[in-house]
């Protein structure tokens, strides 16, 4: 049964890699949000023309939508000849922007070597084709299947997934009874399952000051200096404690086996925008700084806070006229899905069909549309598998192996077997 599985996608390579190069030709860059509607509605008469019913959905009131970049989803679902458990493959369509540094036209589809050149191969179009080839060459196969397989295209993963997965869940789109297993074909190798991620906390802190002239700081007060002065403990004390905190979770790669945080960005003093080149004469009243905290499962999230709550506050204590403000932004909790829990079963199981060998069990660094998922829909049999080297991602000559996408889209049409039809090991 397997054998005809493999032979069934087998047959439809070229059709995988034209559909990866049709999807790499939308710019869907992420922000503002390009060619998010016209991507959609491909994807939609694509599946429309496999027997999907399928729908367009766009997150109104999230960030960054608007009239001019609607953040248009597609949603799509196809019902097997008998009640059964339904399989959803989610994937988002954004990409990050392009950047410098390219030998081929990134937005072009470029296939050569037997690889897809192309902004969005690896992450992850390249994981959205083979998803919707593994359901099309299980369909052929097993036409009287059970259950339902749903494909979804999703987008702002890329800066939070606030207008795409997030908004379909607090619609119940990936919760219980609609929907039981998800698979979502992020770019974590192609013999690896990922069990989940990272916990994340961003945050603004804002130093204030007191304005004066530039030529006479010491009328004033230097939001900047006193930003300066969180910054330093944040290198004695927190980065070193950070350091030291280890983790059980097969988080790859090794570096982020312990918490780490990222400075994402540092605004302070007065625009320069009218006048470039030229500073205004001011000592700065504000400066802001945002924080990227990733932390383990081992943590709490109070912890997490707590331990940058603290050294403000000793700050407010020690420094004069010191004072700040805190603001969050996100918070996600890590989570890690059981390795015998329904999906990542199946995956295994393909896997070392396809493979011969054990699958590698991992955790992402960072976090993918799992979160919402979790958080919002309480479906915890959801993973992430697709085709593609992570490392390549958001990298320029980004690219997807042929071979790799035709290997995942196997392994996720026998998971589509094992789920719905119960063809486990």
């Amino acid at each position: 049964m397997n054998e005809m599985l493999a032979k069934a996608v087998a047959a439809r390579t070229e059709e995988l890699v034209a559909l990866t190069v049709d999807l790499i030709r939308f710019p869907t860059v992420n922000p503002p949000g390009e060619a998010y509607t016209p991507c959609a509605e491909y994807l939609a008469g694509k599946l429309a023309a496999r027997g999907f019913d399928t729908r367009l959905i766009r997150g109104e009131g999230a960030p960054g939508d608007t009239d001019r970049y609607p953040r248009t989803n597609v949603i799509a679902r196809r019902e097997g000849r008998a009640a059964g458990p339904t399989v959803h493959f989610n994937s988002h369509i954004d990409v990050v922007e392009a950047g410098d540094g390219w030998t081929v036209d990134p937005f072009a589809g470029v296939v050569q070597g037997g690889r897809v050149y192309g902004r969005g191969a690896c992450d992850m179009k390249g994981g959205l084709a083979a998803s919707i080839i593994a359901a099309d060459a299980f369909m052929a196969t097993y036409p009287g299947y059970p259950g339902a397989i749903e494909i979804s295209g999703t987008v702002d993963e890329e800066s939070g997934g606030f207008g795409g997965v997030a908004h379909l869940a607090k619609l119940g789109y990936f919760s219980r009874p609609r929907v039981d297993h998800v698979i979502i074909p992020e770019p974590l190798n192609k013999d690896r399952i990922c069990l989940g991620h990272r916990g994340v906390w961003w945050a603004e802190i804002e130093t204030g000051g007191a304005i004066a002239h530039g030529s006479m700081p010491f009328l004033g007060d230097s939001a900047i200096r006193h930003m300066a002065a969180v910054l330093a403990a944040f290198e004695e004390e927190l980065f070193p404690a950070l350091d030291r905190k280890r983790t059980d979770m097969p988080v790859v790669p090794e570096g982020a086996r312990r918490s780490t945080m990222n400075i994402n960005s540092i605004h302070g003093g007065q625009t320069e925008d009218f006048f470039p080149g030229l500073p205004s004469p001011n000592v700065a009243d504000s400066c802001r700084l945002v924080i990227d905290r990733r932390f383990l499962i081992e943590e709490s999230l109070d912890e997490v806070k707590g331990e940058v709550v603290a050294i403000l506050e000793r700050l407010k204590r020690e420094r004069p006229r010191f004072s700040y403000r805190l603001r969050d932004l996100m918070e996600v909790l890590p989570t890690m899905t059981e390795r015998d829990a329904p999906v990542p079963r199946a995956l295994a199981a393909a896997i070392r069909e396809v493979f011969g060998r054990d699958p590698d069990y991992v955790i992402s660094p960072g976090t993918y549309d799992q979160k919402h998922i979790a958080r919002l829909g309480h479906l915890h049999d959801c993973v992430a598998y697709g085709p593609g080297i992570l490392d390549l991602a958001h990298r320029p000559d980004e690219w997807v192996g042929i071979d790799d996408m035709v290997q995942s889209a196997t392994v996720m049409a026998m998971s589509l077997d094992a789920l719905l039809r119960g063809g486990v090991e």
